[in-house]
């Protein structure tokens, strides 16, 4: 029987860890990675963010074109500190998943996506990271 979107995302965020904003906040390590298109990510993001879009995220975290698409320590280290995040939290919970699949065993979704971030009234940049 096939699932909805919602139904995914539900499971997906069974399975990965979320953080709030006011704890990302606070911990302010590792990277940060908005899983939004460029355009969505040019329209305003969290500060130091790098815009690795969902469709492109499993095969680009090794090689990122801010990185001259070599490969970045930061970016390729699986036990790395790693947070993503979207506008409402769907995208990054199923991304999240996706890197855990990957093997990746430090990645958190930003609860409530760049949403809960603004609400808590956190600042957004529009500057590349």
């Amino acid at each position: 029987m096939a699932r909805t979107v919602q139904e995914l995302v539900a499971e997906a965020r069974g399975r990965i860890e979320e953080i709030a904003p006011d704890r990302l906040v606070a911990q302010r390590s590792g990277i940060v990675i908005d899983v939004r298109e460029p355009a969505e990510y040019a329209q305003g993001h969290l500060p130091g963010a790098i815009n690795l879009p969902r469709g492109v995220l499993e095969f680009q975290i090794h090689a990122h074109p801010a990185m001259a698409c070599t490969t970045s320590e930061a970016l390729a280290a699986p036990d790395r500190d790693v947070v993503l995040y979207c506008l409402t939290g769907g995208r990054s919970a199923l991304a999240a998943e996706s890197l855990q699949s990957l093997g990746f065993t430090r990645v958190r979704s930003l609860a409530g996506g760049l949403t809960a971030w603004r609400n808590a009234g956190h600042p957004l940049t529009t500057e590349p990271a």
